[in-house]
């Protein structure tokens, strides 16, 4: 068992550094097309919000839509730092992850005493009270957008990106996940059994805002311009349904629905007014012959790559 752990890290590993030096190779040697490159960006960003999203949602068991609420507030603190304060990139990025942490936590204490559509309609209207407040604030530039310095590139993107699906694994895997995870199956029981299931709720709320505001500031230092639009409900909705496509519950799962969404969006951007039909059209098969997801509850594994030697080695004993 040991042996396969290993052998699967290593893969994981050599994968992750050969995808960042091909692309990075591509960028140095300026042939990947720059809608290409703005694509892969979208893809880390996108990744970042379904895996802190299937935290919430799928981990935990609660229902929250809000997640571009969260994102805006990254985003606009991301930007005020780098834009008013001219402080440094890491700076304004930790501090918009901070700021959605805080607002995550202060709003997770009431509401999460809700339940099912009841928290749902209570973070649905938190995300459109934080984009209608920057929408009428003229410091962040109201409706008309505030513009902000391109300083992320892919390496900044891809890392952060890394770092975020190592840091919300690792949760799921602790004792910390495992509470998160006996809520989700049945919260009477996990009560019953001891554990603070306000705690934890609210635990899982604010690690998942900040990883939310982490991406809403990658967004903010690499498209040049905000708008509070661009943070509607629709964008929630968005999130959602990558975590959906992948499996609730499903780290990796999260991480492929990204993928899969950002890339079948981006493919279909010649196509605006189709765009949505053939996406819905793909969700409608998908919900019909895969209604758990890709994944559903379970984990992409490299082990099987192991199995045939496995098994050799199993019939030689």
């Amino acid at each position: 068992m040991g042996k396969r752990i290993n052998r699967q890290s290593v893969l994981t590993l050599v994968g992750v550094l050969l995808v960042y030096a091909i692309v990075q190779g591509s960028i140095f040697m300026d042939i990947l097309p720059p809608f290409v490159a703005l694509t892969l960006i979208q893809v880390c960003i996108y990744i970042i919000l379904a895996t802190s999203l299937n935290l919430i949602n799928g981990i935990t068991g609660q229902f929250s839509i809000g997640h571009a609420g969260f994102m805006a507030i990254g985003a606009y603190m991301a930007a005020i730092v780098v834009v008013k304060l001219h402080g440094p990139l890491l700076l304004a990025l930790i501090a918009g992850a901070v700021a959605a942490a805080v607002a995550g936590f202060l709003i997770g204490l009431p509401t999460l005493r809700l339940k099912g559509d009841y928290l749902a309609i209570a973070t649905l209207g938190f995300g459109e009270i934080v984009r209608i407040v920057f929408l009428n604030t003229p410091y962040v530039g109201g409706a008309s957008g505030f513009s902000v310095p391109k300083t992320i590139t892919w390496t900044w993107a891809f890392w952060l990106t890394v770092l975020s699906i190592i840091i919300i694994r690792n949760f799921i895997k602790s004792t910390h996940g495992r509470a998160c995870i006996s809520i989700r199956e049945n919260e009477i029981a996990a009560d019953v059994m001891g554990i603070n299931t306000t705690k934890y709720k609210i635990m899982a709320f604010t690690i998942g805002a900040f990883f939310a505001g982490l991406a809403g500031g990658i967004y903010a230092n690499y498209l040049y311009i905000i708008q509070p639009l661009t943070f509607s409900f629709l964008k929630s909705f968005d999130i959602l349904v990558m975590v959906v496509l992948g499996g609730l519950g499903s780290l990796t799962g999260s991480v492929l629905g990204a993928v899969v969404m950002t890339v079948v969006s981006a493919a279909l951007s010649g196509w605006p007014e189709w765009r949505l039909v053939i996406t819905a059209i793909l969700l409608i098969v998908m919900m019909i012959f895969r209604p758990k997801g890709l994944l559903g509850t379970k984990e992409f594994s490299l082990s099987f790559l192991g199995k045939k030697g496995d098994k050799n080695a199993s019939s030689k004993d």
